[in-house]
Formats: C-alpha cells, structure tokens, sequence
C-alpha cells in the first residue's frame, strides 16, 4: 500500500504539482489584478522567505496591511524591507515569534488579541522538516510542535478575534505529501519511529493540520476555512530539507510566486469563499484530500481523540 500511494502521488503530481501543471491550470484563473484589500488585515506566519514572502508581496501590493510572522529577526526585518519596497506599502509589521515555541505563541496571541489590533485573515505558513530526530526545549518533537502544535495553538487564540471581522478567514498552508498518510491519533511525537524519517513526520503533520482544518470549520461556521497546496515549488525551504529532490526536479519546479498564486486568491478574493469551508485547494480549486484506493480516510473516533489530545497538550502551555 506504501508504494502504491506513493506511486500514484509522483505520477499525479509530476503532472500536476510542476510548473507545467501549474501553466495548465493558469489558463482558467480569474484575474483579480483591480481588487482592493485596503483596510484588510493579514497575519502570515514564515514570511521572510519563500512562499511566505511572495504572498505578503501580493497582498502589500494590494494595499493590506500585513503582519509578518518570522522566527530569525534580521532575516525579518530584511524581508520587511524588500516587501515594503516591492508593493510601496509602508503597512508592514514584524513580529518575531518561534512557532517550535508553543508557550510565546500563546503569549503573543493573546497580547494581540489585548491590543484589538484588526484581524481578517490568518495564514498559517511557517513550517519545517527537519530530518533528523530533534527535540524542543519543551521536550517536542520539532516537526510536531513547529507545523502541528504552533499551527493549533495559534489558530485557537486569534479565532474568536478574527470572526469579529468582515469576511474572516484562515488559511492554512499544507503538503500534496499529506495524501501519502493516514492519520496517526496516537504517536503525536513519532517516538514510535524505529528510523526517524523527517519528511514522513512532515507529511503526517500535513495530514493532522488537514484533519484540524475540517474540525475547525464544523465549529466554526461564521470563519471560511482552508487548506492549500502550492504544488512543487522552488523555496529556500525546498532547497535545504530536500536537496536531492530539488537536484532532481531541477527547472520542473514552480516559482515561488506560483506556489503562493493559490493562497494570495484565498486569501483576497470574493470568488474562494463561494466554496464550502473546510476545503483543500490546488490551483484555485478544491481537491480531494486522499489518493483514490490508498485506505487514509480515518474515522471520526481517531480524528476525535487526536484533537482531545492536541487540545490536552496544548493547554498546559497556556497556563
């Protein structure tokens, strides 16, 4: 089954998640080059580089006001730079924050939120993989607390914040790599792992942001909800946690400007939210979260019990 779903997920995204899929596809995408999110406010986590970056770009140039979310603070106030200068908008905050951190992600939650400083739109980008067996201070598994923990615990503080506002959403970057796992409700720190693997904890952490997502938007009906997959795209993060498959796929990769076209549209156009919340989106257009025949659809119990105990983990770093 192993490589049966991983058979079908090369083929179908050497054809799809390329840059070739992704002109494809371009060929129907709605121009939104006149629509104006002057007055919007946008809270993207990893935007000093890649993907991250090249959506705050496009909202800045759009007139939003952006809030970058960034872990190392001279490569934040770099990007900040570059971002003012490439939209010629001033509104651009730093705020620098580790997501491996799930206590100051609650603390600094919780200040904004004190300071009734807008919010509409949440991404949730940052992420990492780290491929050999790293531990936080906190005692984490560093894939689970960055691209799980600090996604859930962040998400849940700003909620009640960001649907106070117009057209409220949060949007949360995830993997094509996710399709490759079944939800595993148990083993949240991978000890289970006899080899540790970085890129399959990475693509259960995908898989468990999917499934918190779908939770999300059944409780929250008032928010539109999603997930994205930018496809195979050429980024800082690509190159230095998968170096033999960025060799190998070579000029087949997206720009990182492609890879964000999907999230820039969730993020300002009229015509994402017309699609239910909950929803994972490829090139502008819902997709189905798993691979036809490859048994990764889990039950509503194992869904339940991993977000009892996420939510359990979590509060003991909100005290």
């Amino acid at each position: 089954m192993t490589l049966y779903r991983a058979g079908v997920w090369f083929v179908n995204g050497y054809n799809k998640y390329t840059k070739k899929g992704y002109d494809a596809a371009a060929k129907a995408f709605e121009s939104f080059d006149d629509i104006s999110v002057a007055g919007r406010s946008f809270m993207i986590t990893g935007a000093n580089s890649g993907i991250g970056k090249e959506t705050a770009i496009a909202i800045a140039k759009h007139g939003g006001t952006v809030h970058m979310v960034c872990r190392n603070e001279e490569r934040g106030l770099q990007s900040q730079k570059e971002i003012k200068e490439a939209s010629e908008n001033e509104d651009i905050h730093l705020h620098v924050l580790d997501m491996s951190e799930p206590k100051n992600v609650h603390s600094f939650a919780s200040k904004f939120v004190a300071e009734e400083k807008p919010l509409h739109v949440l991404v949730n980008n940052a992420g990492c993989m780290v491929n050999e067996r790293e531990t936080t201070s906190d005692g984490l598994d560093k894939n689970f607390a960055t691209n799980t923990l600090g996604t859930y615990m962040l998400t849940t503080a700003l909620i009640d914040h960001i649907k106070k506002h117009e057209s409220p959403r949060i949007i949360t970057v995830t993997s094509g790599g996710m399709l490759l796992k079944k939800l595993d409700p148990v083993d949240l720190q991978f000890t289970g792992m006899t080899s540790y693997d970085g890129s399959m904890a990475y693509a259960q952490n995908k898989r468990q942001q999917v499934v918190m997502t779908d939770h999300w938007a059944k409780q929250h009906p008032d928010i539109h909800f999603s997930t994205m997959h930018p496809g195979w795209a050429d980024t800082p993060a690509v190159r230095s946690s998968m170096p033999d498959f960025h060799r190998r796929m070579g000029n087949k990769l997206r720009s990182a400007a492609e890879g964000a076209d999907t999230l820039v549209w969730l993020c300002i156009s009229p015509n994402a939210t017309t699609f239910p919340s909950g929803g994972f989106f490829q090139d502008r257009k819902p997709v189905k979260k798993h691979l036809p025949l490859a048994w990764t659809v889990s039950s509503a119990a194992d869904e339940e019990s991993f977000i009892n105990k996420l939510e359990e983990l979590a509060k003991k770093f909100r005290a």
